[in-house]
């Protein structure tokens, strides 16, 4: 009896160091200053995933989504100008490439990148994308490069890859997928 008390010690001391050790890398939500998330729908209408954008104390903003049923491959991502990701096919009502501060499209362009410009995402074999990533050209927050601001923004996924340099949207070609940013804190 006296050995399983002291295993069981030994464990919950362990579990405890470990739990202490994977928090010192999670991000705490006491640094999130703003929260946002997204509902990613198809050119039909049917779910396709979602994805949560969260500011944190030094104006980064880090994106992760959840992706499913996507054609195979590498997929452009944007944030585009206006929340609307209306009507069956192309979801032109949202708008341009993010770009509050008019600079030219791409991520390896030297007069660039766009505010609304990310890296491309990677969809596996069975339809489905994990991504996470970071930027400091845009904020959830207020100020001049917001998601927020009067009429808002969509997150959108094309059917190619951006090829990070043409004018205006990189060659990634249709949209194929919309997310309307919705602010939750």
């Amino acid at each position: 009896m006296r050995a399983l008390a002291s295993i069981m010690s030994r464990c919950l001391v362990l579990a405890g160091v470990t739990a202490i050790a994977g928090c010192a890398h999670a991000p705490s939500p006491i640094n999130r200053v703003a929260v946002a998330y997204a509902t990613i729908w198809g050119t039909g209408g049917e779910a396709r995933g979602t994805a949560e954008l969260w500011q944190d104390t030094d104006n980064i903003v880090h994106v992760t989504m959840q992706l499913h049923d996507l054609p195979p491959g590498e997929h452009g991502i944007h944030f585009h100008a206006v929340a609307k990701c209306e009507g069956a096919g192309a979801f032109a009502t949202a708008g341009a490439h993010y770009n509050p501060l008019g600079r030219q499209h791409g991520l390896l362009n030297s007069a660039g990148p766009h505010a609304g410009d990310a890296p491309n995402l990677t969809v596996g074999a069975d339809g489905r994308a994990q991504v996470s990533f970071t930027t400091d050209r845009v904020t959830i927050t207020d100020g001049s490069t917001t998601l927020f601001d009067a009429d808002g923004s969509a997150i959108v996924i094309h059917a190619g890859p951006d090829d990070q340099t043409s004018q205006p949207a990189g060659n990634s070609g249709a949209r194929i997928a919309c997310g309307t940013l919705r602010k939750t804190l």
